[in-house]
């Protein structure tokens, strides 16, 4: 190319003029610019020639990943709002043990059959410190070791402290656990345990009101099985919970977490 044409061409696309293009045609996060400075000679003149070597832009995100963003934005926004609300879940009756925390409290009234055959009702337990636990009958191993649980830690409670804690086993599958045969499961364990049922709506709301997570898993046939949460509730005789306990507290470890509790509320 003649070098007439060559500063022609050079004079007309500056950097800075390029650079002012690249920026009009939309916003980069990045430009990196270089100058080359190239001397010669010819006809006895020096020319000096400056052009730009990179120039590098990133380009644009395109519109359609911001949709999907989103999408993760608002599920991981509703996770933490239903981890706080769990949270925020206390005892009925504890929330000004722990500051001012406003949120669900756990329990509330029932009204189911005993083993007996007879209406029970929340007002019945009035005046008593009961040890609440969910189940089912049909339970192959954690739930009766939780009957074996609470069983030996109220009869350490009684024999050793002198403190009087009544036992209530109320079923998740009622459809099986009717009143005869929650009251022959339950004499295996300990014959005080006060065995409730009822109907699968009563059960239910029940369960809703303790948070108390259960589901019926179907399968071949008209067979069933049960998959549950397998807590204790500590409740004071005006029916409000006070402690709840995990598969992780042993007889003794559940006897002495409850007669702390007694101690504590009396002084």
């Amino acid at each position: 190319m003649p070098i007439s044409r060559f500063l022609s061409f050079s004079s007309k696309y500056r950097p800075r003029q390029a650079l002012n293009l690249l920026e009009r045609l939309g916003p980069s996060k990045r430009v990196q610019s270089s100058n080359l400075s190239k001397s010669t000679r010819q006809n006895n003149g020096k020319l000096d020639v400056r052009l730009v070597e990179q120039v590098q832009v990133e380009p644009r995100v395109p519109r359609s990943y911001a949709i999907p963003a989103a999408i993760l934005g608002f599920a991981g926004l509703a996770a933490f709002v239903h981890y706080n609300d769990e949270r925020r879940a206390v005892p009925k009756g504890q929330g000004s043990d722990r500051g001012n925390v406003k949120g669900p409290t756990i329990g509330g009234p029932f009204t189911l059959i005993n083993t007996e055959d007879k209406v029970v009702t929340g007002k019945d337990f009035l005046g008593s410190w009961v040890l609440l636990y969910f189940g089912y009958t049909s339970s192959p191993d954690v739930g009766p070791e939780q009957l074996k649980v609470m069983a030996k830690a109220i009869n350490t409670l009684e024999s050793k402290a002198n403190l009087k804690v009544l036992p209530v086993f109320v079923t998740l599958d009622p459809q099986r656990d009717n009143p005869s045969h929650l009251r022959a499961y339950l004499k295996e364990f300990e014959p005080r345990i006060v065995g409730l049922t009822g109907s699968v709506g009563a059960i239910r709301q029940m369960a809703q009101e303790y948070r108390v997570y259960f589901r019926k898993i179907e399968e071949e046939g008209e067979d069933y099985l049960v998959e549950s949460s397998h807590d204790m509730y500590f409740i004071n005789p005006n029916m409000e919970v006070v402690r709840c306990f995990g598969v992780e507290y042993n007889a003794e470890e559940l006897s002495e977490a409850i007669q702390k509790e007694l101690k504590r509320t009396s002084a």
